[in-house]
């Protein structure tokens, strides 16, 4: 049974910066923490105390969207829980905000489901398994992020017909595998926990004997053809002599002469300096070919987003960016504003704190009064899809609570956590009773959003 939730309160947090001196202190600090919000009280969602429509909180983050792309966005996160989910995380930040929190402050990812872990290419161009997005991060309570990790695995679940006992399963296998990775670092040095990472081979080993031949397999064609040499085969044509983008609406448009070249002029301009030098020395050798908009995911859908190719000096040889429009964290308007002026340079900073190793060409910059954050696109990114995970949902829940920590010990403190946790399986079951809880919440919120679309009070399309 899930313990009874104190009643809410404004809990301090500790700080990024706010260590005690001594592992004792450190400790102690956690068992604190457990006085103020009982592990088992994580298990605790009432729907009487969240303090917000979920409706409105979805409609009014369309305030910072592409006018014409707001209705797509609504119909692509009416198409299922699943789908409602991964759009609507401005509806759990306020949810989480509205319960008692531990207090013991980690770099948030900010939206932490499942399918936003994958495998990432380091500079050194090996794989590794991490975290994949950033666009909410902001310090805050730990546990946030285990939750909406433990809330995703029980959503897709459903979503794949896969059985409340196996959800049940991964949900404990991720909570587990993060108490387990986090105890790891409570006595590791400090570059020890910073160099840490989880290799693909690693990753491979999470799975049963029977399942790695294949999974291996699939990792490594994939890895093959998500390069910025296999986007261009697959996206582009020649045009009177030129490589260029092809179009496929509403997922990339041309845009015009004049927006391509305040792109070039005002925001390249400006995130060409936020490179490390000898990264500004090899951007500088390449040349922008052709730029379109794009449509990505669910909940980015609206937000400004551009595809931008680049061309080396020996011609043949493709750079594709992506550069993304950043608006505030979701969490921000219930724990502290962002310490960054920009928002792109607050994702990539997020970034930089919670992976094992980043991309060379990210960067930020403004345009016209908005944000926005340059990545490469692919470079060897595998993103896991919901049908690929669903067989594999335990092996990979695990993987992914092992990330998470991973990440989480970067920034936070591994001795506070670890003691707040403890070492039974009661924080396991609390996560657990709020993932399944919580699922039920989302899954009144979607059909609050499809009643709302079939009434005609809000707009909705479809991509085709």
């Amino acid at each position: 049974m899930t313990e009874p939730n104190p009643p809410t309160a404004d809990l301090p947090l500790t700080g990024l910066h706010d260590f005690p001196a001594t592992i004792e202190e450190r400790k102690a600090a956690g068992k604190a923490a457990r006085q103020r919000v009982a592990p088992g009280a994580q298990g605790h969602w009432d729907e009487k105390g969240r303090g917000h429509d979920a409706l409105d909180t979805v409609t009014s983050q369309n305030l910072a969207r592409v006018p014409d792309l707001v209705p797509l966005r609504h119909g692509r996160m009416a198409v299922s829980p699943w789908t409602y989910y991964r759009g609507a995380a401005a509806v759990m930040a306020a949810d989480l905000a509205s319960q008692p929190h531990s207090g013991l402050e980690v770099q948030l990812c900010g939206d932490a489901h499942v399918l936003n872990f994958g495998l990432w290419a380091t500079p050194e161009r090996n794989l590794l398994f991490d975290l994949r997005d950033f666009d909410e991060t902001l310090p805050g309570p730990f546990e946030w992020d285990l939750k909406r990790l433990a809330v995703s695995l029980v959503v897709a679940a459903r979503a794949s017909g896969i059985e409340a006992s196996t959800a049940e399963a991964a949900v404990v296998a991720a909570a587990s595998a993060y108490r387990n990775r986090m105890s790891r670092y409570v006595d590791a040095p400090e570059l020890d926990i910073w160099y840490d990472s989880i290799p693909v081979d690693n990753l491979i080993k999470y799975f049963e004997p029977a399942d790695r031949g294949r999974v291996s397999t699939h990792i490594e064609k994939q890895a093959e053809v998500r390069t910025s040499q296999g986007a261009f085969a697959k996206l582009t044509s020649m045009v009177d002599g030129r490589p260029r983008i092809d179009e496929d609406p509403p997922i990339r448009v041309t845009i015009d002469d004049d927006e391509q070249a305040d792109l070039v002029d005002q925001l390249f301009a400006q995130y060409r300096l936020t490179l490390q030098e000898d990264r500004r020395l090899l951007f500088d050798r390449f040349t922008l070919v052709d730029v379109v908009r794009q449509v990505v995911g669910v909940g980015s859908v609206g937000m400004r987003v551009y595809l931008v190719l680049l061309e080396g000096r020996c011609g043949d040889d493709p750079l594709f960016l992506q550069v993304k429009q950043a608006a505030a964290s979701v969490y921000e308007a219930h724990v502290r504003p962002s310490r960054h002026e920009n928002h792109g340079e607050r994702v990539i900073s997020g970034k930089r704190s919670l992976q094992s190793a980043t991309d060379i060409f990210v960067g930020w910059g403004s345009l016209h009064g908005r944000d926005y954050y340059v990545r490469q696109f692919r470079d060897m990114k595998i993103i896991p899809s919901i049908e690929l995970v669903a067989p594999y949902l335990v092996e990979f829940a695990t993987a992914c609570g092992e990330a998470l920590a991973k990440a989480h010990a970067r920034s936070g403190d591994p001795a506070a956590i670890s003691a707040y946790i403890g070492k039974g399986r009661k924080f396991a079951r609390a996560i657990n009773d709020f993932a399944h809880l919580y699922a039920d919440q989302n899954d009144r919120d979607h059909a609050q959003l499809a009643a709302a679309i079939a009434d005609g009070a809000i707009e909705s399309r479809t991509d085709s």
